[in-house]
């Protein structure tokens, strides 16, 4: 699913404070995500990098879920 079709969910979801919620928390993990696919920490080895990356991608794909199956 792609960020315009993620965004018309929540504009058109009934529940506005669900939305706002749900929108907050894709901000944040998104924000999450972007700050290690920059990767400026060069204390991390490479395999540390990627396992963080991993579990950002995930708290990435949970919210996206929570979005899609909120009514």
């Amino acid at each position: 699913m792609d960020l315009e079709q993620v965004m018309a969910k929540l504009e058109s979801m009934q529940d506005e404070e669900l939305a706002v919620e749900l929108l907050a928390d894709l901000n944040r993990s998104s924000a999450g995500l972007g700050k290690l696919l920059l990767n400026l920490d060069p204390s991390l080895s490479t395999q540390e990098w990627k396992n963080l990356c991993d579990k950002a991608q995930k708290e990435v794909d949970e919210v996206v879920r929570k979005i899609n199956q909120a009514k």
